[in-house]
């Protein structure tokens, strides 16, 4: 009997550990496009919906950051370049925005200009990594 859950456990580790990088690239565009979308709505959404937006965007933040690193794991051996150190920041960066969205109404649109900022570097750093 020990041996046939060895297997399966085996069995189960081995589907787990092979993800193609597709399913982690969508992951991460998905969640970042959610992380993205709900911290806009952040800026002018009701003072009622901060607990509904804030477990999403964390959500969503912790997908993105999964997916970013299950891709970096299967398409670039785990190596830390340059780009991903700015993605990481601008990760931080775009987290921490839906929550001051709710707490600094006046500068909306500042904060707005921020997370187009963000979003512009981190895509910029990946499609040219710097090169």
């Amino acid at each position: 009997m020990a041996l046939a859950e060895r297997a399966g456990a085996a069995l189960v580790g081995a589907l787990i550990f092979r993800m193609s990088p597709t399913v982690y690239y969508i992951v991460h565009v998905f969640s970042v496009l959610v992380l993205t979308g709900f911290t806009f709505y952040a800026f002018a959404a009701p003072a009622e919906t901060r607990k509904k937006v804030m477990m999403i965007t964390g959500v969503a933040s912790l997908l993105a950051l999964v997916g970013g690193f299950g891709l970096l794991a299967k398409l670039h051996n785990n190596q830390f370049a340059p780009w991903v150190i700015v993605k990481i920041v601008c990760w931080l960066g775009l987290s921490g925005l839906a929550g001051i969205g709710y707490r600094k109404r006046d500068k909306a649109g500042l904060f707005m200009a921020v997370v187009l900022a963000l979003v512009f570097v981190a895509l910029y750093a990946v499609y040219t990594r710097f090169a």
